[in-house]
């Protein structure tokens, strides 16, 4: 059962990767032959805004590519590679690849200034980041802003179910 969890998981990088890639040669491509030969548009911003996206396309494709071993002619699969379909980091990278892709499509659509769209991802790692602060604090020193009684009646609650019988 194991080996077929580790098979679904490689077929599932691989299909994610393959969409990825293929994406990313449409939207990229497009780009830069209608900015050569329709409307001119800003190449160095292009190459500058796009390293996030192709960075974030690196990291995917060398933690989720699942790896192979070849023994005696034989293949057989070595590591399923990181799930990409998992919340979280992952989830972040391919957010950071689709905005970048919308704005492609947004500079080509209105021109250089579209360009500020890109601001969106900055904003919104630290809305992120801002709300691991808080639930850092939040784990590190109890709830805030709840009452001193609070605490007393919390601590006077019975701890198990038998206690909670007892006492009503």
């Amino acid at each position: 059962m194991a080996g077929k969890a580790r098979k679904d998981l490689a077929k599932a990088n691989v299909a994610a990767l393959s969409t990825l890639h293929i994406g990313s040669l449409v939207f990229n491509g497009a780009f830069i032959v209608f900015s050569l030969i329709f409307r001119s548009r800003s190449l160095v911003t292009y190459a500058v805004l796009s390293i996030p996206a192709f960075a974030c396309q690196y990291i995917l494709e060398s933690s989720g590519r699942p790896k192979y071993t070849t023994l005696n002619g034989k293949s057989s699969l070595k590591s399923a590679g990181e799930d990409l379909a998992a919340p979280g980091l992952t989830e972040y990278l391919f957010d950071v690849v689709w905005v970048t892709w919308a704005c492609l499509l947004a500079v080509l659509a209105l021109g250089d200034k579209a360009w500020w769209l890109f601001a969106i991802v900055p904003v919104f790692g630290l809305w992120k980041g801002w709300g691991l602060i808080g639930a850092a604090r939040g784990m590190l020193g109890g709830p805030q802003g709840q009452p001193q009684g609070g605490e007393e009646q919390q601590q006077a609650a019975p701890q198990n179910r038998r206690q909670r019988r007892m006492a009503a």
